[in-house]
């Protein structure tokens, strides 16, 4: 079923959207699983579409978008910023997504990850340590935040500085991800991302005089020595790690960590099964996505569940609504099992060319962070209202306070 909606039912500035979208992700796959808003761009909201339209290998550069009013409304909202050149891996279709990738990539290998598995332990344990002082704790500041940022900074081997500003900076900058009507918005976006640049020109200087075994020197060197990484290429994927290794593992620790209190007996079955730790944050990928929505942008019409969708249409697949479709995941889509059979077939790191370079380095991070939280606190229990943070796409919990039963 395809429709094109006047007054739509996708409305992520609705009241309360941010914080349970579900309901307008179950209306939509009823209603219209294949959807053009007003503005012009396609929605898709079933499993099977969603799934399609990630390994299609559809672009992702804005370039290709055709006219619409969804391009009119964003040139009119970042004004000049609108035709800035992107130059991250996530905006840039082959042959360079594929250069930059594997640049990358190297570091995110199984062993190179699992490595990593020893300094993550002690990271958590450490800040479980520090919780267990307080007994009363916001888990997002004390353990779903800091741990994410100080493992990919420890990757990439930057300088120990500015890392406040850079957790304020990166905040502004993933606002660009969401849709934003707002000028003012726009124009702290745009601030953001110079001022991140700066100091991604900065760590690149500080590490060029500093080399080490770490991912940033392996990039720098990959650029000196005649590869196609130039200086922008260079800044603009030292800021695409950043964001891309501590803001998605906040929102799969703390989401988390907060399906498991609103399902005491499925909080229980782990405990009693420590094994099922794997298993587990698959099902809790599956149930609340760190990453809400992909899009991508036809270069030919396309035909989808016999809905044909033109070229150079702006199309967003909603991984969150695919992740509880119940045509694909049964009757109890809405509902967190941590035994799911299929749990690791959900979409939340995409899929196809853009599948998450960094999924196994977030599995690793939440299995560990979830098993020893769980395993140490069995007092553990919300303490206090949980707040959003208010964003459509990397959608999550802006603080969530536990008590910790010590």
């Amino acid at each position: 079923m395809s429709q094109t909606l006047s007054s739509p039912l996708f409305d992520p500035f609705a009241p309360g959207f941010t914080d349970d979208p579900y309901p307008h992700y179950a209306a939509l796959r009823a209603a219209a699983p294949i959807c053009q808003h007003p503005l012009g761009f396609w929605l898709l909201t079933c499993y099977d579409d969603v799934s399609w339209l990630l390994r299609a290998g559809l672009s992702v550069e804005d370039r290709n978008i055709a006219a619409s009013p969804v391009l009119e409304l964003r040139e009119q909202v970042y004004g000049e910023q609108a035709v800035r050149r992107r130059v991250s891996m996530l905006h840039r279709d082959p042959p360079d997504h594929t250069r930059l990738r594997r640049l990358v990539s190297k570091a995110f290998t199984p062993r190179a990850v699992q490595a990593l598995r020893p300094r993550i332990t002690g990271l958590v344990d450490s800040m479980l340590d520090a919780a267990e002082r307080e007994g009363r704790v916001d888990l997002v500041e004390a353990l779903a935040f800091p741990l994410p940022f100080a493992v990919i900074a420890e990757m990439l081997g930057t300088p120990p500085t500015g890392h406040e500003r850079i957790r304020q900076l990166t905040g502004t900058l993933v606002r660009s991800l969401e849709p934003v009507a707002d000028p003012a918005v726009a124009a702290a976006i745009a601030a953001a991302q110079t001022e991140l640049t700066a100091i991604a020109g900065g760590m690149i200087a500080w590490k060029r005089a500093n080399p080490g075994d770490d991912l940033l020197t392996a990039l720098i060197n990959a650029e000196d020595d005649g590869d196609v990484l130039d200086d922008e290429e260079l800044a603009a994927q030292t800021l695409l790690l950043y964001l891309a290794g501590h803001e998605t593992t906040v929102n799969l620790i703390a989401g988390g960590t907060l399906a498991l209190l609103r399902y005491p007996a499925q909080l229980a079955l782990l405990r009693d099964d420590p094994a099922l730790i794997a298993n587990a944050v698959e099902e809790l990928l599956r149930y609340d996505s760190p990453v809400q929505a992909s899009r991508r942008i036809t270069l030919e019409p396309v035909s989808i569940a016999g809905v044909t969708i033109p070229a150079g249409a702006f199309v967003m697949a909603s991984l969150g609504s695919a992740n509880r479709d119940e045509s694909f995941w049964g009757p109890d889509a809405a509902d967190l099992r941590l035994g799911r059979n299929n749990a690791r077939q959900h979409v939340s790191f995409g899929a196809g060319p853009h599948h998450c370079l960094g999924a196994s380095l977030a599995r690793l991070e939440a299995s560990i962070a979830l098993a020893r939280l769980t395993a140490r606190f069995p007092g553990l229990a919300l303490d206090g209202q949980v707040a959003w943070n208010g964003r459509i796409n990397l959608r999550g919990t802006a603080h969530l306070p536990v008590s910790l039963g010590t």
